[in-house]
């Protein structure tokens, strides 16, 4: 028999549906957009006013461990009726399809090969497939509704042909660009960095299935490498540099480009090599670079082999897209955060400030992590509030940080600290006013909800699990997020805010 807490929490969950379905939005792709900037607009339902009243709708364990983030599909038609809709890639290469009323599973697809991977998956603009990578070194397509996989058009798509060293561990980014869907998949090594690895980006056509690849290391070999190959001729003879960002890929509009960091690896490209280990690199949105091996711009900081030597990777956090403030003499901003605890602003126009890729230096700006490092691979998430400007907060093991960007008397941008708490927090979410992030509250873990002008605690969940790389989204009112002990939570209104304001006039 259901107990009286589940019920009511059934009962919750239900309402919180019914309530969401008039006024759905989507959570697609990891970070919510192709920016990834962890930044949902369209929600309505919580507020700095109200999100104290939240509370749990349900904590229930799912078949798999999740060491990801979520994505949400709203009214999906699925054979048990049409749900809102959670999907979640398991370590194992299992794919879940999550009813999001109840925390059930309603269908799941699963990959074998070497595991885990912490990979994120997407769906399509179109609302009708999600993508998400196997541990068999393929991308794969699959039905919303029912989880029936398309094998026709060149799917499953190969991203990577040494799954036994080299994985998909970060969001898929999908985004329409040129009046094309393009699908971007990047590559890392295992822990313990071993193997023949190169980190990679597979650029696919969504609309024809063709796909481009540019390797980090060799990058004057557009192809995916075998394993312990023949170095020039399927293979690198360098290795072990990687694409390990939460993010992955991230395209920023203003640019029509694409943005990746690199950890790991040696880096020549300033003396005429063809190897990008620590580095950011910009392409084209269909995934080529400037031709001979070049991207079409790049970021190398001036200490790039001590970020290798001390394995400080600069890319063990993806790029951050940051609106520049008006009157600046920069158009398209980024920032990049590193495993060395650095923030570093990059020009997307002019990377290094020397007009091309392979140079080195240029960052317009370089400063400390406000709370330091601790781990340094939780993506900051960026904001915009009512005034106009720009905000990033930054993460780690050490803490969360809100800074702000202006601009110096050069008006150049810059960003300043505005607040710090040290409780030690994975990456960020930001929506109607209020952040989120799993964070260490009295006792234990929990979701907390802040400010973002000020870092002040408006809301803490009850205790959930310990987190790895986990982190959480929110969408439609409800916060949903994935432990490190396999369960998912909902926390949400018991009662929504539409269906306590139409029950004040019942008498």
């Amino acid at each position: 028999m259901m107990s009286p807490t589940t019920l009511t929490r059934s009962i919750a969950a239900a309402l919180m549906l019914s309530s969401a379905s008039a006024f759905a939005a989507d959570w697609m792709q990891f970070g919510y957009d192709a920016a990834h900037t962890g930044y949902n607009t369209a929600e309505t339902t919580i507020n700095a006013g109200n999100v104290a009243q939240i509370a749990t709708l349900y904590g229930v364990t799912i078949p798999a461990g999740v060491d990801s983030a979520p994505v949400y599909l709203s009214n999906v038609v699925t054979p048990s009726g049409t749900k809102n809709v959670l999907f979640a890639l398991a370590k194992n290469g299992r794919l879940m399809a999550i009813d999001a009323a109840t925390g059930t599973e309603i269908w799941h697809k699963t990959t074998t090969g070497t595991q885990p991977t912490t990979a994120s998956p997407a769906i399509d603009a179109g609302r009708q497939y999600v993508y998400s990578y196997g541990v068999d070194g393929y991308v794969h397509k699959y039905q919303v509704g029912d989880g029936t996989e398309v094998t026709t058009g060149g799917w499953p798509e190969l991203v990577t042909l040494k799954n036994s060293v080299e994985k998909g561990a970060s969001g898929l980014t999908i985004v329409n660009a040129g009046g094309t869907n393009w699908l971007y998949s990047v590559t890392d090594g295992y822990i313990g960095d071993g193997g023949d690895y190169q980190g990679h980006i597979t650029t696919i056509n969504l609309d024809t299935g063709a796909q481009v690849v540019f390797n980090t290391l060799c990058s004057d070999m557009s192809m995916h490498f075998v394993n312990n190959g023949t170095p020039g001729v399927d293979d690198c003879a360098t290795h072990q540099s990687g694409i390990w960002g939460r993010g992955g890929a991230v395209y920023d509009a203003g640019t029509d480009r694409v943005y990746f960091a690199t950890g790991n690896g040696h880096f020549n490209a300033s003396s005429g090599g063809f190897n990008w280990g620590d580095s950011v690199l910009a392409l084209a949105h269909d995934g080529t670079g400037a031709g001979g091996g070049m991207p079409r711009d790049s970021y190398t900081p001036t200490n790039f082999q001590q970020l290798d030597d001390q394995d400080i990777d600069l890319g063990s956090i993806s790029p951050a897209i940051l609106k520049v403030p008006a009157g600046s003499t920069v158009a398209h901003l980024a920032v990049q955060t590193g495993k060395d605890a650095k923030l570093r602003l990059i020009n997307l126009d002019n990377m290094s400030g020397q007009g091309g890729p392979a140079h080195v230096g240029g960052e317009i700006q370089l400063i400390d992590v406000p709370q330091g490092g601790g781990g340094m691979r939780e993506q900051p998430a960026t904001w915009v509030d009512t005034g106009g400007d720009a905000w990033t907060f930054v993460a780690s093991g050490q803490g969360l940080s809100g800074l702000k960007l202006g601009l110096d008397g050069s008006n150049v941008p810059q960003l300043a600290q505005v607040w710090e708490k040290s409780t030690s927090s994975t990456s960020p979410i930001v929506a109607n006013g209020v952040v989120y992030s799993i964070s260490g509250c009295s006792g234990g873990t929990c979701i907390v909800a802040r400010d973002p002008a000020t870092g002040d605690a408006l809301w803490t969940s009850e205790h959930i699990g310990s987190p790895h790389w986990q982190s959480p989204i929110i969408v439609n009112g409800v916060v949903y997020v994935i432990d490190n002990s396999s369960k998912l939570w909902a926390f949400g209104f018991s009662t929504p805010p539409d269906m306590i304001f139409a029950n004040s006039f019942d008498g």
